[in-house]
């Protein structure tokens, strides 16, 4: 079926099916699978079962048992997210000619995920330094941003505008602030976990029984920072769950809100699972899964608010649901 013409003048075009579904099937969930798999590797301390990169053992494919397993998993999956970008990325060139932030920006994400792979080839090479280690995270936590924003913005789901597009703005501000703290939250936390640090309070909610421990080393200092902040992220996006309820925008806007202030319970609770459980794989690893699931909810809730404010990036008729 031949697809509806836009007004004269407007660089937007709605995207095919088949770019939107590469674009958040492979970008945005296969993602949230590779950063899962990597907590996974860290948490079963298999990620030097493979000792040199991009090979492992010298060859591509090497028995896959024990922490093998894991490592050489997460490789696979990392390069299959590459390939299939590349072809969500040439889809993007041949479908949206008319729209070229959407080619730029997965271009960009193209570059991020190379260096994402050289970053990761590092932590291997120099032995699983921190700050390499918790850069490669960052890394992957900005590409996510990325996927999920480009997978937002080109939805073939469509709805009419916010009631109030002066509330879905403020909706986008507020998410998008959100979406920063959680961001930060996550690379500190990848901070946490790389220093060693995750049992340097090792009861919870309180820290070696004070509400406010004794700063008196780095882990205990980062372990309640991480906890200071996860706190704060708790309160500012139950806040704008029940804000954005309250105001005149869209049951999709609504529904994601809540969504995220559901996320991040879940989250705070992940956490303190993981400390009482002594970094147990399971809920060490969700709880990174966690935190990659409510950035990623945010991300597309301030682009959702955003488009349904009416974008000059997006059409009216072509708002994303």
């Amino acid at each position: 079926k031949p697809r509806p013409s836009l007004p004269s003048g407007n660089r937007c075009t709605r995207v095919s099916p088949m770019l939107h579904r590469r674009a958040f099937t492979v970008s945005v969930v296969w993602t949230l699978l590779l950063l899962y798999l990597g907590s996974v590797v860290h948490a079963t301390e298999s990620s030097l079962a493979c000792p040199d990169w991009p090979t492992c053992f010298g060859t591509l494919f090497p028995e896959m048992s024990g922490g093998v397993f894991w490592e050489h998993l997460h490789r696979l999956v990392a390069g299959g997210l590459l390939l299939m970008f590349a072809l969500a990325t040439w889809l993007a060139r041949k479908e949206t000619a008319d729209r070229p932030w959407v080619f730029r920006t997965c271009l960009a994400g193209m570059a991020l995920l190379v260096v994402q792979a050289l970053v990761g080839g590092l932590t291997v090479i120099y032995r699983l330094p921190d700050l390499v280690s918790t850069t490669h995270l960052g890394l992957a936590l900005l590409f996510l941003v990325l996927a999920t924003h480009v997978a937002s913005a080109t939805s073939w789901s469509r709805e009419a505008s916010a009631p109030d597009a002066g509330a879905a703005r403020r909706v986008s501000k507020f998410a998008t602030a959100a979406a920063v703290l959680v961001f930060l939250q996550s690379v500190l936390g990848g901070l946490v976990r790389h220093t060693d640090a995750g049992m340097a309070c090792p009861d919870a909610p309180l820290c070696l029984g004070r509400l406010v421990p004794p700063l008196v080393n780095t882990p205990i200092i980062l372990h309640f920072g991480h906890r200071v902040v996860g706190m704060l992220a708790l309160v500012a996006i139950v806040w704008l769950a029940i804000w954005v309820v309250r105001q005149g925008t869209t049951d999709a806007i609504r529904t994601w809100a809540l969504l995220a202030a559901g996320l991040v319970v879940a989250q705070v609770s992940l956490g303190f699972l993981s400390v009482l459980t002594v970094l147990a794989v399971l809920p060490v690893s969700f709880h990174t899964l966690g935190a990659a699931a409510l950035l990623t909810a945010l991300v597309h809730l301030a682009t959702l608010a955003r488009v349904s404010a009416g974008s000059p990036t997006q059409a009216p008729e072509t708002q994303a649901a």
